[in-house]
């Protein structure tokens, strides 16, 4: 019995790393092809770089329970997921609050009202950072966001909708970026 059992989930990892999707490099930051959080397995989805004018700010993977190139379905969906930004350059934690903020404004408009005490407490968790930063925002489903910098946790903000207007700034109708939305939902 107990070697039937070991052999069992030894063929269940292998027929999950074997669908698993290969890694992938952005400008020198890499993505690996399967993370794990909370004890799930998170698959990177899609990779980008975010280009601001003609500076290239961050590199960025989204790593999701369950892969989609539907991003309103990624968005909405219930499930763990992962934004991470590596930063290709050093930027003002403020400035960075400030163009996530705008991206609030342009996708979530009509949930603005409900989330301004939660913007309040989520602008003070990014802090300046420098060239070779990673920044998380971990969506743990049905709880909240936690965000992350090195590795160390800055704090959380409740609530779905919270998270689904932040996913948004990347993967929505006006994301910051256009071709980093492509290459997250892994055009």
């Amino acid at each position: 019995m107990i070697k039937t059992t070991a052999l069992f989930l030894s063929a269940l990892l292998c027929a999950v790393f074997a669908q698993a999707p290969s890694g992938k490099t952005v400008k020198g930051a890499a993505f690996p092809g399967v993370i794990s959080r909370g004890g799930k397995a998170l698959l990177l989805n899609g990779a980008g770089v975010r280009t601001k004018v003609v500076f290239k700010v961050y590199a960025a993977g989204l790593y999701v329970e369950k892969r989609s190139g539907d991003a309103e379905e990624l968005i909405s969906s219930v499930q763990d997921k992962v934004m991470e930004l590596a930063f290709l350059r050093s930027v003002d934690g403020p400035a960075v609050a400030e163009a996530m903020e705008q991206g609030f404004r342009k996708n979530s408009e009509e949930s603005l009202p409900s989330l301004k005490e939660r913007l309040a407490k989520f602008r003070p968790l990014i802090p300046d950072l420098k060239k070779g930063d990673r920044i998380l925002f971990a969506y743990s489903a049905g709880k909240s966001v936690s965000v992350e910098v090195n590795g160390q946790k800055r704090g959380e903000i409740e609530g779905k909708d919270f998270a689904d207007a932040l996913f948004r700034c990347w993967l929505g109708k006006a994301p910051a970026d256009k071709e980093l939305k492509k290459g997250l939902l892994g055009e």
